[in-house]
Protein backbone atom coordinates (compact mmCIF):
# COMPACT_ATOMS: atom_id res chain seq x y z
CA UNK A 1 0.00 0.00 0.00
CA UNK A 2 1.08 3.37 -0.79
CA UNK A 3 2.13 5.45 2.09
CA UNK A 4 0.05 8.39 1.38
CA UNK A 5 -3.06 5.63 1.69
CA UNK A 6 -1.09 4.49 4.91
CA UNK A 7 -0.94 8.11 6.61
CA UNK A 8 -5.22 8.71 5.38
CA UNK A 9 -5.40 5.84 8.01
CA UNK A 10 -3.18 6.81 10.92
CA UNK A 11 -3.69 9.79 13.36
CA UNK A 12 -0.79 12.65 12.68
CA UNK A 13 0.90 9.98 11.06
CA UNK A 14 1.03 7.94 14.43
CA UNK A 15 -1.07 4.32 13.61
CA UNK A 16 -0.82 0.82 15.22
CA UNK A 17 1.04 -1.92 14.18
CA UNK A 18 -2.48 -4.13 13.91
CA UNK A 19 -4.00 -1.74 11.45
CA UNK A 20 -0.58 -1.88 9.08
CA UNK A 21 -0.61 -4.97 8.87
CA UNK A 22 -4.24 -5.17 8.15
CA UNK A 23 -3.18 -3.12 4.83
CA UNK A 24 -0.77 -5.49 3.75
CA UNK A 25 2.06 -4.55 5.57
CA UNK A 26 3.48 -7.83 7.24
CA UNK A 27 6.73 -6.62 8.76
CA UNK A 28 6.31 -3.19 10.15
CA UNK A 29 9.14 -3.06 12.35
CA UNK A 30 11.48 -3.97 9.43
CA UNK A 31 10.77 0.01 8.30
CA UNK A 32 11.56 1.05 11.71
CA UNK A 33 15.06 -0.46 12.13
CA UNK A 34 17.82 2.18 12.20
CA UNK A 35 18.12 4.26 9.09
CA UNK A 36 14.81 3.25 8.23
CA UNK A 37 12.04 5.53 7.01
CA UNK A 38 9.52 4.99 10.25
CA UNK A 39 10.10 5.04 13.85
CA UNK A 40 8.90 3.09 16.36
CA UNK A 41 7.09 5.09 19.29
CA UNK A 42 6.05 2.51 21.77
CA UNK A 43 5.18 -1.26 21.95
CA UNK A 44 2.55 -1.91 18.66
CA UNK A 45 2.78 2.36 17.74
CA UNK A 46 4.32 3.29 15.03
CA UNK A 47 5.12 6.54 13.19
CA UNK A 48 5.24 7.26 9.99
CA UNK A 49 8.40 9.32 9.49
CA UNK A 50 11.67 8.95 11.00
CA UNK A 51 12.38 12.75 12.16
CA UNK A 52 11.63 13.97 15.47
CA UNK A 53 7.60 13.13 16.86
CA UNK A 54 5.68 16.66 17.30
CA UNK A 55 4.42 17.41 20.80
CA UNK A 56 0.54 16.21 19.15
CA UNK A 57 2.34 13.36 17.72
CA UNK A 58 3.90 12.81 20.92
CA UNK A 59 0.87 12.70 22.72
CA UNK A 60 -1.09 10.65 19.80
CA UNK A 61 0.97 7.71 20.20
CA UNK A 62 0.84 7.51 24.21
CA UNK A 63 -3.18 7.92 23.69
CA UNK A 64 -2.68 4.77 21.37
CA UNK A 65 -0.58 3.27 23.45
CA UNK A 66 -3.06 3.84 26.20
CA UNK A 67 -6.18 2.71 24.75
CA UNK A 68 -9.66 3.49 24.75
CA UNK A 69 -10.64 5.56 27.98
CA UNK A 70 -7.07 7.24 28.75
CA UNK A 71 -6.85 10.82 29.44
CA UNK A 72 -3.77 13.00 29.99
CA UNK A 73 -3.39 14.38 33.16
CA UNK A 74 0.32 15.85 34.75
CA UNK A 75 2.37 18.00 33.10
CA UNK A 76 1.78 18.02 29.55
CA UNK A 77 -2.17 18.64 30.60
CA UNK A 78 -0.76 21.48 32.29
CA UNK A 79 0.66 22.61 29.43
CA UNK A 80 -2.53 22.06 27.36
CA UNK A 81 -4.58 24.29 29.92
CA UNK A 82 -1.59 27.00 29.64
CA UNK A 83 0.39 26.34 32.75
CA UNK A 84 4.00 26.92 33.20
CA UNK A 85 4.68 23.32 33.80
CA UNK A 86 8.24 21.17 33.68
CA UNK A 87 8.29 17.61 32.86
CA UNK A 88 8.81 15.44 29.92
CA UNK A 89 6.95 12.09 30.79
CA UNK A 90 3.61 11.67 29.72
CA UNK A 91 1.07 10.80 32.14
CA UNK A 92 -2.04 8.88 31.41
CA UNK A 93 -5.01 7.43 33.49
CA UNK A 94 -6.14 4.43 31.87
CA UNK A 95 -9.01 2.43 32.94
CA UNK A 96 -7.48 -0.73 32.35
CA UNK A 97 -3.57 -3.03 32.79
CA UNK A 98 -1.67 -1.92 30.73
CA UNK A 99 1.88 -1.11 31.24
CA UNK A 100 4.10 1.81 30.23
CA UNK A 101 7.53 2.32 29.05
CA UNK A 102 10.08 4.76 29.40
CA UNK A 103 8.34 8.50 29.84
CA UNK A 104 5.22 7.27 29.14
CA UNK A 105 3.58 6.66 32.68
CA UNK A 106 0.14 4.88 32.33
CA UNK A 107 -1.39 4.91 36.10
CA UNK A 108 -4.57 2.71 36.60
CA UNK A 109 -7.48 4.67 38.34
CA UNK A 110 -11.03 3.61 38.44
CA UNK A 111 -12.98 5.65 37.52
CA UNK A 112 -10.99 7.27 35.18
CA UNK A 113 -11.67 11.23 35.86
CA UNK A 114 -13.67 13.26 33.40
CA UNK A 115 -11.83 14.85 30.72
CA UNK A 116 -12.97 17.83 27.99
CA UNK A 117 -11.21 18.20 24.79
CA UNK A 118 -8.43 20.71 24.68
CA UNK A 119 -6.88 20.67 21.05
CA UNK A 120 -8.61 17.60 20.25
CA UNK A 121 -7.25 15.51 23.33
CA UNK A 122 -8.87 14.19 26.06
CA UNK A 123 -7.47 16.08 29.25
CA UNK A 124 -8.51 16.41 33.02
CA UNK A 125 -9.38 19.24 35.03
CA UNK A 126 -6.86 21.55 35.82
CA UNK A 127 -6.81 20.83 39.51
CA UNK A 128 -5.81 17.00 38.58
CA UNK A 129 -3.75 18.12 36.32
CA UNK A 130 -1.88 20.36 38.99
CA UNK A 131 -1.93 18.09 41.62
CA UNK A 132 -0.35 14.89 39.53
CA UNK A 133 2.27 17.17 37.82
CA UNK A 134 3.04 18.18 41.48
CA UNK A 135 3.31 13.99 42.19
CA UNK A 136 6.37 14.25 40.46
CA UNK A 137 8.32 17.59 41.40
CA UNK A 138 10.78 17.64 44.11
CA UNK A 139 10.94 21.13 44.27
CA UNK A 140 9.18 23.29 47.10
CA UNK A 141 9.41 26.43 44.78
CA UNK A 142 8.53 24.71 41.14
CA UNK A 143 5.77 23.46 42.96
CA UNK A 144 4.15 26.81 44.62
CA UNK A 145 4.89 28.16 41.09
CA UNK A 146 2.66 25.90 39.31
CA UNK A 147 0.33 26.30 41.79
CA UNK A 148 0.25 29.79 42.31
CA UNK A 149 -0.14 30.39 38.25
CA UNK A 150 -2.90 28.00 38.22
CA UNK A 151 -4.51 30.06 41.23
CA UNK A 152 -3.81 33.60 39.69
CA UNK A 153 -4.75 32.73 35.82
CA UNK A 154 -8.29 31.64 37.24
CA UNK A 155 -7.88 27.74 36.17
CA UNK A 156 -8.60 26.57 39.56
CA UNK A 157 -9.36 27.53 43.35
CA UNK A 158 -7.62 26.99 46.14
CA UNK A 159 -10.34 24.77 47.31
CA UNK A 160 -10.58 22.38 43.95
CA UNK A 161 -7.09 21.85 44.37
CA UNK A 162 -6.73 20.85 48.19
CA UNK A 163 -10.13 18.74 47.34
CA UNK A 164 -8.21 16.88 44.76
CA UNK A 165 -4.75 16.45 47.08
CA UNK A 166 -7.65 14.88 49.63
CA UNK A 167 -9.33 12.71 47.06
CA UNK A 168 -5.99 11.68 45.58
CA UNK A 169 -3.62 11.60 48.24
CA UNK A 170 -0.77 9.26 47.00
CA UNK A 171 1.96 11.82 46.31
CA UNK A 172 0.55 14.84 47.37
CA UNK A 173 2.13 15.50 50.24
CA UNK A 174 3.92 18.32 48.70
CA UNK A 175 0.38 19.59 47.46
CA UNK A 176 -1.27 19.84 50.38
CA UNK A 177 1.83 21.47 52.59
CA UNK A 178 2.60 23.99 49.17
CA UNK A 179 -1.23 24.89 49.63
CA UNK A 180 -0.78 25.54 53.47
CA UNK A 181 2.21 27.36 53.32
CA UNK A 182 0.62 29.52 50.88
CA UNK A 183 -2.68 30.38 52.88
CA UNK A 184 -3.55 33.38 51.40
CA UNK A 185 -0.62 34.22 49.25
CA UNK A 186 -0.42 33.15 45.49
CA UNK A 187 3.49 32.97 44.79
CA UNK A 188 6.67 31.94 46.16
CA UNK A 189 7.96 35.75 45.78
CA UNK A 190 4.75 36.65 48.34
CA UNK A 191 6.15 34.20 50.68
CA UNK A 192 9.45 35.33 50.58
CA UNK A 193 7.84 39.34 50.95
CA UNK A 194 5.75 38.05 53.97
CA UNK A 195 9.21 36.57 55.58
CA UNK A 196 11.10 39.91 54.74
CA UNK A 197 8.19 42.38 56.25
CA UNK A 198 8.64 40.42 59.57
CA UNK A 199 12.26 40.34 59.23
CA UNK A 200 12.88 44.08 59.31
CA UNK A 201 9.91 44.75 61.74
CA UNK A 202 7.52 47.23 59.29
CA UNK A 203 4.07 47.77 60.74
CA UNK A 204 2.12 44.40 59.86
CA UNK A 205 0.31 45.06 56.28
CA UNK A 206 -2.18 44.10 54.99
CA UNK A 207 -2.14 41.35 52.03
CA UNK A 208 -3.85 41.42 49.49
CA UNK A 209 -6.13 44.38 50.76
CA UNK A 210 -8.44 46.17 48.20
CA UNK A 211 -7.71 50.02 48.28
CA UNK A 212 -10.67 52.29 47.58
CA UNK A 213 -10.25 56.46 47.04
CA UNK A 214 -12.17 58.83 48.95
CA UNK A 215 -14.80 58.60 45.99
CA UNK A 216 -15.36 54.88 46.99
CA UNK A 217 -13.75 53.85 43.47
CA UNK A 218 -11.25 51.02 43.46
CA UNK A 219 -7.32 52.23 43.18
CA UNK A 220 -5.85 48.76 43.00
CA UNK A 221 -5.30 45.56 45.49
CA UNK A 222 -1.56 45.82 46.23
CA UNK A 223 0.33 42.66 47.16
CA UNK A 224 1.21 44.57 50.67
CA UNK A 225 -0.26 47.81 51.85
CA UNK A 226 0.75 49.61 54.94
CA UNK A 227 -2.10 51.37 56.13
CA UNK A 228 -0.91 54.23 58.61
CA UNK A 229 1.12 55.44 56.17
CA UNK A 230 -0.41 55.13 52.65
CA UNK A 231 2.02 52.69 51.29
CA UNK A 232 1.80 50.15 48.39
CA UNK A 233 4.15 47.10 47.95
CA UNK A 234 4.18 45.35 44.81
CA UNK A 235 5.60 42.08 44.09
CA UNK A 236 6.03 42.46 40.04
CA UNK A 237 6.35 38.86 38.63
CA UNK A 238 7.17 38.82 35.28
CA UNK A 239 6.16 34.58 35.20
CA UNK A 240 2.97 35.45 36.38
CA UNK A 241 2.45 38.97 35.28
CA UNK A 242 3.97 40.10 32.81
CA UNK A 243 2.12 39.39 29.13
CA UNK A 244 1.01 42.01 26.90
CA UNK A 245 -2.51 42.61 28.51
CA UNK A 246 -0.85 42.05 32.18
CA UNK A 247 1.65 44.81 31.58
CA UNK A 248 -0.77 47.72 30.55
CA UNK A 249 -2.90 46.63 33.55
CA UNK A 250 0.14 47.41 35.82
CA UNK A 251 1.04 50.69 34.08
CA UNK A 252 -2.89 51.93 34.54
CA UNK A 253 -2.58 50.54 38.18
CA UNK A 254 0.39 52.82 38.74
CA UNK A 255 -0.99 55.61 37.22
CA UNK A 256 -3.96 55.20 39.54
CA UNK A 257 -1.86 54.84 42.79
CA UNK A 258 0.20 58.68 41.36
CA UNK A 259 -3.31 60.13 41.07
CA UNK A 260 -4.38 58.88 44.82
CA UNK A 261 -0.94 60.31 46.40
CA UNK A 262 -0.32 56.57 47.46
CA UNK A 263 3.67 55.65 47.35
CA UNK A 264 4.39 51.89 45.81
CA UNK A 265 7.31 50.24 45.72
CA UNK A 266 7.91 47.99 42.73
CA UNK A 267 9.85 44.83 43.39
CA UNK A 268 10.75 41.65 41.03
CA UNK A 269 11.17 38.19 42.70
CA UNK A 270 14.53 37.99 41.45
CA UNK A 271 15.86 40.74 43.87
CA UNK A 272 13.46 39.38 46.53
CA UNK A 273 15.06 36.32 46.53
CA UNK A 274 18.93 37.23 46.13
CA UNK A 275 18.93 40.64 47.20
CA UNK A 276 16.35 40.63 50.56
CA UNK A 277 18.33 43.04 52.52
CA UNK A 278 19.08 45.69 49.58
CA UNK A 279 15.19 45.06 49.41
CA UNK A 280 14.29 45.85 53.11
CA UNK A 281 16.19 49.13 52.98
CA UNK A 282 14.46 49.88 49.83
CA UNK A 283 11.38 49.82 51.89
CA UNK A 284 12.03 51.19 54.80
CA UNK A 285 13.60 54.26 53.17
CA UNK A 286 9.89 54.46 51.43
CA UNK A 287 7.94 53.51 54.65
CA UNK A 288 10.01 56.66 56.23
CA UNK A 289 8.99 58.75 53.02
CA UNK A 290 5.93 58.17 53.01
CA UNK A 291 5.26 58.98 56.74
CA UNK A 292 6.68 62.18 56.01
CA UNK A 293 3.65 63.20 53.87
CA UNK A 294 0.53 63.85 54.72
CA UNK A 295 -1.56 60.42 54.36
CA UNK A 296 -3.48 60.00 51.10
CA UNK A 297 -7.41 60.01 52.00
CA UNK A 298 -7.65 56.38 50.96
CA UNK A 299 -8.71 52.75 53.16
CA UNK A 300 -8.81 49.63 52.75
CA UNK A 301 -12.28 48.10 51.66
CA UNK A 302 -13.96 44.44 52.49
CA UNK A 303 -14.71 43.11 49.08
CA UNK A 304 -18.36 40.66 49.19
Amino acid sequence: MRIEHLRERSDLGVISAGTLKSLGVTNPWRRCASGGPWQRMYPGVVLLHNGPPTPDQQLTAALLRAGPGAVVTGAWACRRHGLPARGLEIHLLVPGSVRGSGSLILERTSPVPAATDVGGFPVVSAARAVVDACRFLRSVDEATALIAAAIQRGHCTPAELAAEARTNRYGTKLVRSVLRELGRAESVAERDARRLSRRIRLTTPHWNATIAGADGLIIGRPDAWYDDVGLAWEIDSRAFHYGVRDYERTLARNSRYAAAGILVVQTLPTRLRDQAEAVGKELKAAYRAAAARPRPPVRVVEMG
